[in-house]
């Protein structure tokens, strides 16, 4: 009788084991992207907007290159230290400009408002813009005598200031526009807290839930596919966010999503011209439909 009563209570263990190593299995499987969710991009995130819960992630705290995905803090701080409505004199950062990256098409001594340097920024992804903001922002904060250099440094700084608020843990930022630099990283998750205090910034929010956006003397199309009515990838319940390229960051993508009172935001890293647009689309489907 004792022999049996070992015998069972052997089994109950082994079978409580084999049933938490399943589960343990299937939870490795499903953080690591063979779950329910199949993406290529190297780290992604998929958070609940309203409860910050983490519904899906892949490599989320693992250090990369945000490539322009960056300009979304550069908004943050340049709106926590100025108006939209206030104007902007392009200098001579505009020089700063290097062959290839993506412009507004900007000129020195045109004048155009915050709010339109913002568009031009986050729909264009005008690397012009984001200098032309940084060097504003940062004459505002610490004087208008700064070389366009000093201005540079001072912005950044005051973008890893306001990563420390916002709680990021795994970022280092040294420009407002995310061209390579070793020194300038961040996470998946990261780059989710940056895309959920953009979003409920009603300005941002404003600016990148737009196909286009015209001033003056510029018309700013918007680069996030998944808001382009006529492009394959567009998703009708996307809100925004914002796209990012460079050869060593490979394609990124912060978006968001509402529907059915639900909002979500995904972040993919390092994924390729297309499946950063499939990538998305599978895990913002999956979030508002679980």
């Amino acid at each position: 009788m004792k022999r049996i009563k070992l015998l069972l209570f052997i089994c109950i263990i082994g079978g409580a084991f084999f049933i938490f190593q399943e589960r343990d299995i299937k939870l490795a499987e499903w953080m690591l992207g063979s779950g329910p969710v199949k993406v290529e991009g190297k780290a992604v995130v998929l958070v609940d907007e309203n409860t910050g819960e983490t519904l899906f992630a892949k490599n989320k705290n693992e250090k990369k290159y945000p490539a322009s995905t960056t300009k979304l803090l550069t908004a943050l701080v340049v709106l926590d230290k100025a108006s939209p409505e206030e104007k902007v004199q392009v200098g001579n950062e505009i020089r700063m400009s290097r062959e290839g990256e993506a412009r507004a098409g900007l000129f020195e001594g045109q004048v155009q408002t915050v709010e339109e340097l913002l568009a031009a920024m986050l729909l264009q992804s005008g690397n012009d813009a984001a200098r032309t903001l940084a060097v504003y922002t940062a004459g505002k904060e610490y004087g208008h005598a700064l070389s366009t250099d000093q201005a540079m440094t001072a912005f950044a700084e005051l973008m890893n200031k306001k990563g420390m608020e916002l709680g990021l843990k795994g970022s280092h930022f040294t420009n407002p526009h995310g061209l390579h630099d070793p020194k300038h990283f961040s996470t998946a998750e990261d780059l989710a807290a940056i895309a959920h205090a953009a979003i409920t910034n009603g300005q941002i929010r404003g600016i990148v839930n737009r196909e286009t956006y015209s001033t003056m003397t510029h018309t700013y199309s918007n680069r996030n596919r998944l808001m382009v009515r006529d492009s394959p990838y567009y998703f009708s319940s996307a809100t925004g966010m914002k796209t990012g390229f460079t050869d060593e960051a490979g394609y990124c993508l912060i978006s968001s999503a509402e529907a059915g009172g639900k909002q979500v935001i995904a972040v993919v890293l390092d994924s390729g011209k297309d499946s950063v647009y499939t990538d998305t689309i599978s895990m913002l489907n999956y979030g508002l439909n679980r």
